[in-house]
């Protein structure tokens, strides 16, 4: 599904070329739980955005979906990513001016996709997250908990085959982190493939393989074994 080979990333400063990711291999197969972690400034957010298809200032090869990536433009790429990617943020990128059911339709808004059937896809949404009663509520009425639980509704409303996840329980206490990670979990054994980045061992638990970096380079790539239910 996803194949990096030899994906490089690097910018300028004024001590010279600083180097963000090297000759990064990886694939990934749909329906794995990958875990990305390493020290910061390690390239771990820099890796989580190309493969989301965000940053276009790489070098290497990208295969997604058997698409030739690498040889895309930027307008091809960013079809790619609202087809087939939902994108939760760690500071949860909700938009201040939108109630919940507003923001939770912004990326449906961007397909081609019917204006009622998106309304049935967004209460379903709402109704499978149990937050139909905040559906006209505005993200600062909101916790930090409902506010990434609203982050990850948006992500899945289109059905994306992909969920990139950066840092996603970083701002909340230990029981919004286990609802948030219970809920990758059921969507995973859905069939949806995660990839998160985490400094958070018991995140990582709850997948089937961790991706070590360290100065930009994969140093290590192991199966690990998923997290039983933590109470």
């Amino acid at each position: 599904m996803i194949q990096l080979q030899n994906v490089e990333k690097t910018v300028k400063s004024p001590a010279g070329t600083v180097w963000l990711l090297r000759r990064v291999n990886l694939n990934v197969k749909e329906g794995d739980f990958v875990t990305i972690m390493g020290p910061s400034g390690a390239g771990k957010t820099t890796l989580l955005s190309i493969l989301g298809l965000l940053d276009d200032g790489w070098a290497g090869e990208y295969t997604f979906f058997d698409q030739p990536v690498h040889h895309f433009d930027r307008r091809k790429r960013a079809e790619l990513n609202r087809k087939f990617i939902g994108f939760v943020f760690q500071s949860y990128h909700l938009l201040d001016n939108l109630t919940v059911q507003e923001n939770i339709d912004v990326p449906l808004s961007y397909r081609d996709i019917p204006r009622k059937q998106r309304e049935a896809m967004v209460a379903d949404i709402l109704d499978r997250f149990q937050i139909v009663g905040k559906k006209d509520l505005f993200p600062n009425q909101l916790s930090g908990g409902q506010q990434q639980l609203v982050g990850v509704a948006r992500a899945v409303a289109g059905n994306p085959r992909v969920i990139l996840a950066d840092e996603p329980t970083g701002n909340l206490h230990s029981g919004q982190a286990l609802e948030i990670m219970e809920l990758f979990r059921k969507l995973n054994e859905q069939g949806t493939t995660i990839i998160q980045v985490t400094h958070s061992e018991v995140n990582a638990s709850y997948g089937n393989r961790v991706i070590q970096l360290k100065d930009g380079w994969i140093v290590n790539d192991a199966a690990t074994v998923a997290a039983s239910v933590t109470a």
